[in-house]
C-alpha cells in the first residue's frame, strides 16, 4: 500500500502518543499547527512515490518478498539501489530540505545488516526473521519510523554501567518470557512526534559490562510509558519565514519509563560484541545519506543566490566575482554529492544479501559538507548583499504608510518587481542567517557523527599500508624491523639496487699498475 500526504497525515490519528512541546500537552499531532511544516515535509515523501515520473528512483522492489516498497523504506541489494537513493533524497530535499524519512531507510539498512550477522554468530538467535516480518509489515503499512539512538549519554568520560544515572543511556531492566522492559532518554530524535514509530538502537560500541544497554528494538509512538518531548517544526507561523513556514523538522527527547517490547519487535538483547557493526553500519548509510540531503539543500542556496543576484541587478552571466562565488558553491555541493556517487557504484555486498555504501567515500564526502555548510551558506551570503537581514519585516508590505515608498525605493533590476526581490531574500535569510539556518548547518556538522568519527573511520578503511608498499616498490627500497625495536632502512643487508652491492671489478689498465 502506498499513502498520499493527507493518507499519512490521516493515518497519524490512529496513534495517541504523550506528546509535549514548549512546555504544552499537545492532543493531537495532526492538527498542531507547531507541527505542520514537520507533517508537511515527511507527506512529500509520500506524494512523490506516487508520481509516476518519479517511480524510478522514489519506488524499489524489495527482494525479500517481492513487492514494490517507497524508497525510504528498502534494504538496498545492488549499487543502482544505492545510486537511487541517493537520487531520490537530494530530489526530496530540494522540495523540503531536511526530509526526514531517509533516517528510516538508514535504520532498516542498518538492522537487516547487523541481525543477520548476529545469527550467523549465535547459531540459535532468529532475529533476523523476526526484522523481516516487521520490515515487511512496515512497508505493506507505508509507515515512517524515527531513529532512536542518540542517548543521552550522562558523563561522556564514563561507559554506561559505570554512569551515575543508568538511564542515561536507554537500558534492559527487565527479561521477561514474553518481552523485555527498557528505560531510559534517547535524545536528537528527528521527527518524533509525528513518526509511526521508533528504531531503538545503541549510539556506542558496548563492552561486556554495558551488556544491558546493547539493546535494539521497535517501539511506537504510543507506547505505554513514552514520553516525547519536542521542539517545533521549523518556524511555523512566521511570515518572515519563507522557507521553514512551510517546511521543516521537529527534534525531540523521548522518555522511555519501564517500556515492554515483545520479543517479535526485539533485534538486539545483549548482544553486546556486535554493537559496533551496528554503530558503524547504520552511521555509513547514514552519511551517504546526509551527502544527498545537503547536496538538495546546496541546490536551494544555488537558486536563491542566483535569482538574488538578478534581482540586484548583477546576473552572474555578466559579473566576474558573482559567478565566481557561485561556481564555487557548485564546487562544494558537487564535490561532496560525487564522494556520494562514488560510495554507490563501489557500494560493498554483504552476505546477508543487502549493500552498503563503500565507507571511504561514504564518510569522506559526509566529512566535506560537515566542514563546509558554514563556507556554503556565506557564499550564498556573499552573492545576494546585506539586504537578506536587514529588509523590514513581512508586515511593513501591507503598512499603507510604508509599503509604497519601499516599494519603490528598494525595487532592484528592472523588470523585477519588488515582490520577487523581497521573497528570495527572505528565503535566503531563512536558510542563512536565521534560526533555521543554525540548525542546518549544526545537524551537517553533527549529523551521523561529528566530524571526528568521520576521520575515524576514513582512517579505519583507508588502504594506507597499500599506499606505503606502493612507495616502497618505487623505491625498491622496504621499512623492516630489525628486531631491536628500531627501523632498518633496506630489505636486506647492502642491498640498494637489483643484483646488489659487489665489489667492483678492476680494469685491464688498473690490474696492471
Amino acid at each position: 500500500m502506498f499513502m498520499s500526504s493527507l493518507d499519512y497525515r490521516e493515518s497519524l490519528r490512529a496513534f495517541a502518543p504523550r506528546v509535549f512541546c514548549n512546555g504544552e500537552a499537545v492532543g493531537s499531532v495532526s492538527d498542531e499547527p507547531r507541527f505542520r511544516p514537520g507533517i508537511d515535509d515527511v507527506g512529500v515523501t509520500y506524494d512523490f512515490a506516487l508520481d509516476p515520473r518519479r517511480r524510478p528512483v522514489m519506488v524499489g522492489t524489495q527482494h525479500t518478498s517481492g513487492r514494490d516498497t517507497n524508497r525510504m523504506l528498502h534494504v538496498n541489494r545492488t549499487s543502482q539501489d544505492l545510486l537511487y537513493k541517493l537520487e531520490a533524497v537530494r530530489a526530496l530535499c530540494q522540495e523540503v530540505g531536511c526530509a526526514q524519512r531517509y533516517l528510516t531507510q538508514d535504520g532498516l539498512n542498518a538492522l537487516y545488516e547487523a541481525t543477520a550477522a548476529i545469527d550467523a554468530d549465535d547459531g540459535r538467535s532468529d532475529y533476523h526473521q523476526r526484522f523481516l516480518a516487521y520490515l515487511h509489515e512496515i512497508q505493506e503499512r507505508d509507515l515512517t519510523l524515527g531513529i532512536a539512538m542518540t542517548d543521552g549519554k550522562g558523563d561522556r568520560s564514563g561507559r554506561p554501567h559505570s554512569q551515575a544515572n543508568p538511564d542515561a543511556y536507554v537500558r534492559i531492566v527487565e527479561r521477561r518470557p514474553d518481552g523485555i522492559v527498557i528505560a531510559g532518554a534517547k535524545a536528537i530524535v528527528t521527527g518524533a512526534p509525528y513518526m509511526h514509530g521508533f528504531l531503538v538502537m545503541p549510539c556506542r560500541t558496548m563492552t561486556a559490562e554495558d551488556a544491558d544497554w546493547a539493546v535494539s528494538c521497535a517501539v511506537p509512538v504510543d507506547a505505554d510509558g513514552l514520553t516525547v518531548i519536542a521542539r517545533p517544526a521549523g518556524r511555523p507561523g512566521d511570515a518572515a519565514a519563507k522557507f521553514s513556514a512551510k517546511y521543516g523538522q521537529s527534534t525531540g527527547v523521548l522518555v522511555f519509563d519501564r517500556v515492554f517490547v515483545p520479543w517479535e519487535r526485539v533485534f538486539m538483547a545483549g548482544e553486546w560484541h556486535h554493537t559496533e557493526s551496528l554503530v558503524r553500519g547504520y552511521a555509513n548509510h547514514h552519511r551517504h545519506s546526509c551527502i544527498a540531503a545537503r547536496a538538495g539543500f546546496g541546490d536551494l542556496l544555488i537558486g536563491a543566490g542566483v535569482l538574488m543576484a538578478e534581482s540586484n541587478g548583477v546576473p552572474a552571466e555578466g559579473t566576474d566575482h558573482i559567478r565566481g562565488s557561485l561556481t564555487e558553491l557548485i564546487k562544494i555541493v558537487e564535490g561532496f554529492y560525487a564522494c556520494g556517487v562514488a560510495a554507490s557504484t563501489s557500494g560493498e555486498a554483504l552476505p546477508a544479501g543487502s549493500v552498503r555504501p563503500e565507507p571511504v567515500f561514504s564518510n569522506v564526502g559526509k566529512l566535506l559538507l560537515a566542514t563546509q555548510i558554514y563556507e556554503m551558506q556565506r557564499l550564498a551570503n556573499e552573492v545576494s548583499g546585506g539586504l537578506i537581514v536587514s529588509l523590514p519585516g513581512p508586515e511593513e508590505d501591507h503598512n499603507p504608510a510604508t509599503a509604497g515608498t519601499l516599494a519603490d525605493l528598494l525595487a532592484g533590476r528592472s523588470g523585477i518587481p519588488y515582490r520577487r526581490r523581497i521573497e528570495v531574500a527572505r528565503l535566503l535569510e531563512d536558510l542563512t542567517a536565521s534560526g533555521t539556518a543554525g540548525w542546518y548547518s549544526t545537524i551537517s556538522v553533527h549529523g551521523g557523527g561529528s566530524p571526528e568519527a568521520m576521520k575515524r573511520e576514513i582512517w579505519r578503511n583507508y588502504p594506507v599500508r597499500d599506499r606505503t608498499a606502493l612507495v616502497e616498490r618505487l623505491l625498491d627500497r622496504g621499512v623492516l624491523a630489525d628486531g631491536k625495536g628500531s627501523r632498518a632502512r633496506d630489505r636486506q643487508p647492502g642491498r640498494c639496487c637489483v643484483t646488489g652491492c659487489e665489489v667492483p671489478t678492476p680494469s685491464y689498465e688498473e690490474a696492471a699498475e
